[in-house]
């Protein structure tokens, strides 16, 4: 009962977070944590799960005109060898626990914060976009959180994006660091969960919804405020059980 009620999680967390452009590996990893999987599971799960449901959203918002390549294309060229080398890493499981308990603390601000999607957008700077792009990709491959979560707060503060040129770039740095963190993962570890593809199948079944949702309305926010207290929840409960 437990498994299928771990599927379902992962299927709302999909149509959740897929609803704003992203991935969803945090909640993921939040549901994972919540029913105490191995560390050494919830790395490679997560970033599968991204990579599937991260191209989807893609590619709806893609076709919707809603990309921009000026923007992705420095954050992207920084992160991706970041996101390879913090894949490589293996940290001992109280060391891992510390760190993802952290990460889906720090991850649950971004949907209790509201930023204005009516300010005029700026131009991006390298100076900022080489350095945001190289520590989120780090992190990225490093926990299993695909990164677009604390991308897609920058972007909105920063000025350089409207709320859905954000899910698309975001969507892209999922999945582009997703892939390079599961590389890295592969040279040093390369084991995978033996039930990844019924959590693959959970999280698009998910992902149609929500990528639907991505392209015609945004999320309410009783339901990102919702989506950070599952996170600060599971955070907690990585951080107090080490």
């Amino acid at each position: 009962m437990e498994y299928f009620v771990l599927l379902l999680m992962i299927c709302v967390m999909a149509m959740l977070y897929s609803s704003v452009g992203h991935g969803g590996a945090s909640g993921y990893l939040a549901a994972m944590a919540l029913f105490g999987l191995a560390p050494e599971v919830m790395k490679p799960a997560a970033l599968t799960m991204n990579l599937f449901v991260a191209s989807l959203v893609l590619v709806r918002l893609y076709r919707a005109d809603y990309f921009s390549w000026r923007i992705f294309l420095p954050i992207a060229i920084a992160s991706m060898p970041m996101a390879f080398w913090g894949g490589t890493l293996t940290p001992g499981d109280s060391l891992f626990q510390y760190i993802m308990g952290a990460a889906l603390m720090l991850a649950s601000f971004s949907f209790f914060i509201r930023v204005s999607n009516e300010r005029e957008c700026v131009e991006p700077t390298l100076s900022v976009s080489l350095p945001v792009g190289g520590v989120l990709g780090f992190i990225s491959g490093l926990t299993g959180v695909g990164g677009g979560i604390y991308l897609s707060p920058l972007l909105l503060w920063l000025r350089w994006t409207q709320m859905r040129t954000n899910a698309a770039i975001a969507a892209a740095f999922i999945l582009v660091n997703s892939a390079a963190g599961l590389a890295g993962h592969m040279v040093t570890v390369n084991t995978w969960p033996d039930d990844i593809g019924w959590y693959v199948i959970a999280a698009l079944v998910g992902a149609v919804v929500g990528s639907e949702l991505a392209v015609r309305r945004l999320a309410p926010p009783v339901l990102r405020q919702l989506l950070g207290v599952v996170l600060v929840i599971a955070g907690a409960k990585m951080l107090l059980t080490v």
